[in-house]
Formats: C-alpha cells, sequence, structure tokens
C-alpha cells in the first residue's frame, strides 16, 4: 500500500510542468517573435513621442529662422507696441505688429463669441436629443462643413458674406472684422460639435439615469450632470476652435480686407499675423531681414498659443479643486 502510495502521488517536478505557469518569458520564445514584439514596442514608444518631437522640430525651424533678427537687430518694444509695418521702406523700415495683433485677437474673440454657443449647443443637441437617422445626418453634414477648404471660405466671404453684409449693415465695404469672424466661426464649428460630442458621450449613462431618477428633468441633468462632468472635454474642443481661428490663414487674408489699422468697431478692415505671414513671405528675399521678421511673427504667434493653452491648463487645474 505504502508502495501504491508513493507511485500515485505526483513528484515536485511532474506539479511544476503541470500547473500553468502563465505567458512564455520572451526569452524562450521563437527569435523572430521577440524581434517583432520588441520592434512593435518602440514603434509605439516613437508614436508617442512623436507629437512632442514634431513641436520641438517646428519650433526649432522658425526659432533658427527668426534668430538673426529677434537678438540683435529688432527692438521688442517698438516691435509690440507700435503699428507701423513698413517692412518694405527703402529711407524708414519700421517692424510695427501692434495692429496686427490687435487685428487677430478681434477676429478671434468675436469669432468664438459666435462659435462656442452655436458649437457647444449643436454638440448637446446632437448628443443627447438626437438619435437613429437624424443624427447620423447631422453628423455627415458637419464631418462635410469641416472638409470645405479654407479658400473656398474665403471665396464665400467675398461673393456671398461681402455684399450681404453692405446692405444689412450700410458698410462702405463688406470685408472687415464681421465678415472674416462669421467665416472663422463657421469653421471652428465642426470641431467643437465633434469633440464635444464625444466628451458628453463619455459621461456614464449612470450619472443619467441617476439624476432622472431623483426627479431632475432632461435640461437639469445637462445643466447639472453633463456638463460639469464633461468640462474638461468641451474645454478642449473650445480650445481646439480657439487654435483653429488663430492659425487660419487663407481665409481671413480674403475675408477681412488686409487693411493694416486697429480697428473700432467689427465693419473695419483689419490685418492678422497669420495673413501678413502668407502675403509678404513669397515676397520677401531668403535670410533679409524682412524675411526674418515674418518669422519672428511665427514665434509671435507660438508664443500666443502657447499662453491661451496655459491659461486653459491653470483653469481646470482650478476646477478640479473645487
Amino acid at each position: 500500500m505504502e508502495e501504491d502510495a508513493i507511485k500515485v502521488s505526483p513528484t515536485s517536478t511532474e506539479l511544476a510542468e503541470a500547473t500553468p505557469s502563465g505567458p512564455e518569458p520572451p526569452w524562450r520564445r521563437r527569435p523572430l517573435e521577440a524581434y517583432a514584439e520588441l520592434a512593435l514596442e518602440w514603434l509605439i514608444r516613437l508614436c508617442g513621442v512623436s507629437a512632442i518631437l514634431f513641436v520641438f522640430g517646428i519650433f526649432f525651424f522658425v526659432f533658427r529662422e527668426g534668430a538673426g533678427m529677434l537678438f540683435g537687430k529688432l527692438d521688442l518694444l517698438r516691435f509690440l507696441f507700435t503699428k507701423e509695418w513698413y517692412p518694405t521702406s527703402l529711407s524708414n523700415v519700421r517692424y510695427g505688429v501692434l495692429a496686427l495683433i490687435i487685428g487677430t485677437g478681434s477676429v478671434t474673440v468675436l469669432a468664438m463669441a459666435i462659435a462656442v454657443p452655436f458649437g457647444l449647443g449643436a454638440a448637446i443637441f446632437v448628443s443627447e436629443f438626437c438619435s437613429g437617422r437624424v443624427k447620423e445626418t447631422l453628423k455627415i453634414v458637419i464631418e462635410l462643413l469641416a472638409a470645405i477648404p479654407s479658400v473656398v471660405w474665403g471665396f464665400i466671404g467675398i461673393s456671398v458674406m461681402n455684399p450681404l453684409i453692405q446692405e444689412l449693415f450700410d458698410a462702405s465695404i463688406g470685408l472687415n472684422v464681421l465678415n472674416g469672424a462669421l467665416l472663422l466661426a463657421l469653421m471652428s464649428v465642426p470641431i467643437m460639435v465633434s469633440i464635444g460630442e464625444d466628451a458628453l458621450k463619455a459621461v456614464p449613462d449612470s450619472h443619467r439615469e441617476a439624476a432622472l431618477a431623483l426627479g431632475s428633468t432632461r435640461w437639469q441633468t445637462i445643466y447639472r450632470v453633463l456638463l460639469p462632468s464633461a468640462k474638461n472635454g468641451l474645454l478642449a474642443a473650445v480650445l481646439l476652435g480657439v487654435g483653429r481661428a488663430v492659425g487660419e490663414t487663407m481665409a481671413v487674408l480674403m475675408a477681412t480686407g488686409h487693411s493694416l489699422n486697429i480697428p473700432r468697431s467689427v465693419l473695419d478692415p483689419v490685418r492678422t499675423l497669420t495673413a501678413t505671414i502668407a502675403a509678404e513671405l513669397g515676397e520677401a528675399s531668403v535670410g533679409s531681414d524682412h524675411y526674418q521678421v515674418l518669422f519672428v511673427i511665427g514665434i509671435l504667434l507660438f508664443t500666443i498659443t502657447f499662453f491661451v493653452n496655459l491659461a486653459a491648463d491653470l483653469v481646470v487645474k482650478g476646477i478640479k479643486k473645487q
């Protein structure tokens, strides 16, 4: 009996072989599979840091081209706080971008004042009030709106919005701040709707069910539950819209009048930073002061977008602490 018991009971080696020990270690796999897995892992890491590398690469290129003018030849105070922009003058060259900064800011602020309510409202409508075929149709239309090239928007600003603004507001010219802001708002709304809808859909359905179970109406659920829960995603949607408005070139070049002055109303023509770079870079000789100062304007645009993102990040952190 003792011999049978000894034969029946398995040894420690047999137990180790019979017990599953999890996934096979990489060094025990075939060499080809191990190398393929290692290569895929490094490829994923490279994709993860590629955005940072691209941003630093673009900034390095712009900074390298404008560094000669930025350090030594350019008076930053006169550059930032004067409105005279005469880069090709033979007797008195002046580089002042105050009018360009105010023109960019006026068009962007008015565009966001129009786009944010419509964009977030459309995102709420598509996410919470639409279903089935209506929702799919609206999403397709919004995606098509985002696919329209900016030069086509510029043509719309010249041929459609220009006479319409002249007739409605009795303006001397329809290529002004209002025209550019309306086009930028229409171009920014699709981005806000897409990102805003994703943010609202990411809120768990249990939040909606709990609010309805407590007797909240649909609007109360949206205002008190969905919007606070999706605030980070909605803020990201607004920031993407701001980035689209600040960085847009061709539409504002065609629709704002491209006139160098500080606007006193929404019916005044203006010139933006991006439109100035697009209009003059092809005429400036490579390496000249005019060429370099246009890249300094590019550095200024980088700085503006950095502070916009930094302010938004601080706002989000403040909301989280509350």
